[in-house]
């Protein structure tokens, strides 16, 4: 049984058109576009029809950076797979690449199979996978190209968290060469964690407890210098590389520099540091804890450069770090110690509208935002023309997003199982409407009708974006 739908009268917007069309879309992929009104359009027959007059249609957005049920300072992230992707799913996106764990002294494998259990069956949208290599030696690397051969084509390593994530100059380097043979991508978070945690000491020595302290151990500087030295050791490696979570204009300005040298690096950055401040760390009564992430919130003159880095294209995706802790139980560890308090903050629902808000006020244009929140990623990953744009053959991974309404984010209305919106009390212009995901309705008209187990596994091809 074939089951068809056609969205009608809506505004089509990829990275590289806009177009009046109307769209047909058959057992769960994109079948044709025609322009409305056409004779080929008014033929189209289907069990349902979405009117889109005076909204948007656009492809699902695509989160390549997510951490559902993450592991981190003796607590969990709060968002389950289940919970993480159903909010996913208002806020517009449709696919997430979140990351599977090593452990040091596991293998890659162990790590890759303890993701997929948590995953399967939970999800509301389609999901992929990352690698966080947290221990190099001679069988992980051996692991590196299996996993390549099997769609789990990206591998994140830290330059920070010694003693749990951390990975030193020579292992970075192994796994850069080896990826340099198999065709995977190295994600670099680019902090000097060594000489961090000598500052956070001595914070601490003083009496220097509170959040806000969090933002100025983690100088921008050591940002800027593990930027440059990631670029270097890729450039020794012959390497493409993928810097995450990018929050500094000294970080920015090292991946420009490099990419105007004509090396494949690329960068990523966040609505947090585009929206949210140093002056959030700072709040009084420990609120300032709420904001917390690595790469830290920066001083606001960092913002203009981060959003001019994305007009260049020395940014290339916005992705979430989605990572949240609730305030009560879980960042309150860091009550009297800013080192204790977990990292990470939510944001899976807020991406794709903060962006659009982001059009409203010309930072960027429409086929911009999708370009970064939605293309990009997808070719990045390995996952375009499947995920990211409105083309036939491609997943019916479609939303309908009103331009016009107007909405106040709030831990009161958002579906983000953590106790606290990281932008409480934001107003945006701007709103997702109806999601469909392969096809099947999973957000209508506001209404959530979607459920765990829809979402399936997507593996990856390596990264389209070297061309």
């Amino acid at each position: 049984m074939s089951s068809r739908t056609v969205i009608r009268g809506g505004l089509v917007i990829t990275a590289s058109d806009e177009l009046h069309a109307d769209v047909l879309i058959e057992d769960g992929r994109i079948a044709a576009l025609a322009a409305a009104g056409t004779s080929a359009a008014e033929a189209w027959t289907a069990e349902r029809t979405i009117d889109a007059t005076g909204k948007y249609v656009i492809p699902g957005g695509v989160d390549a950076h997510t951490h559902m049920e993450l592991p981190f300072g003796g607590t969990f992230a709060s968002d389950t797979f289940e919970t993480g992707t159903r909010a996913a799913a208002w806020g517009g996106t449709t696919t997430i690449v979140d990351f599977a764990v090593q452990s040091v002294g596991h293998s890659l494998r162990e790590g890759l199979d303890a993701w997929h259990a948590k995953a399967e069956g939970n999800c509301a949208i389609d999901y992929g996978f990352h690698m966080i290599v947290s221990d190099v030696n001679e069988e992980t690397l051996k692991e590196m190209d299996l996993l390549v051969e099997e769609g789990v084509t990206s591998f994140k390593q830290f330059m920070a968290y010694p003693g749990v994530f951390y990975s030193d100059d020579g292992q970075i380097l192994r796994a850069m060469q080896r990826s340099a043979e198999n065709g995977g991508l190295i994600m670099m978070h680019a902090e000097n964690g060594i000489a961090i945690d000598v500052l956070v000491e001595q914070a601490l020595a003083r009496g220097e407890t509170d959040p806000r302290y969090h933002g100025e151990v983690r100088k921008a500087l050591l940002e800027a210098e593990a930027t440059h030295r990631a670029i270097k050791l890729a450039q020794v490696a012959g390497a493409p590389l993928y810097v995450v979570h990018v929050s500094a204009m000294e970080a920015v300005a090292e991946l420009a520099r490099a990419r105007d040298e004509g090396l494949p690096v690329f960068g990523e950055t966040c609505p947090q540091y585009l929206f949210l401040s140093t002056d959030n760390l700072a709040e009084p009564d420990f609120e300032g804890s709420k904001y917390v992430c690595s790469t830290p919130l920066r001083p606001k003159e960092h913002q203009a450069k981060l959003w001019q880095g994305l007009r260049t294209n020395d940014l290339q995706v916005v992705s979430t770090d989605h990572c949240p802790f609730c305030f009560v139980g879980q960042k309150e560890l860091g009550r009297g110690d800013f080192s204790k308090i977990p990292n990470g903050l939510p944001g899976v629902e807020n991406r794709m509208d903060l962006l659009h808000q982001a059009v409203v006020e010309g930072h960027i244009s429409r086929r911009r935002w999708i370009e970064i929140a939605c293309a990009t990623p997808a070719r990045m990953f390995g996952m375009y023309p499947k995920k990211g744009t409105i083309a036939p053959g491609a997943d019916a991974d479609v939303v309908i997003y009103d331009p016009n309404a107007e909405q106040v984010m709030s831990v009161e209305t958002h579906h983000m199982n953590v106790d606290y919106s990281a932008y409480e009390g934001k107003r945006t212009t701007g709103r997702v409407e109806t999601v469909l995901s392969r096809g099947e309705v999973v957000i209508n008209e506001r209404e959530y009708t979607g459920h765990a187990g829809h979402g399936v596994y997507t593996p990856r091809s390596t990264c389209q974006y070297l061309n």
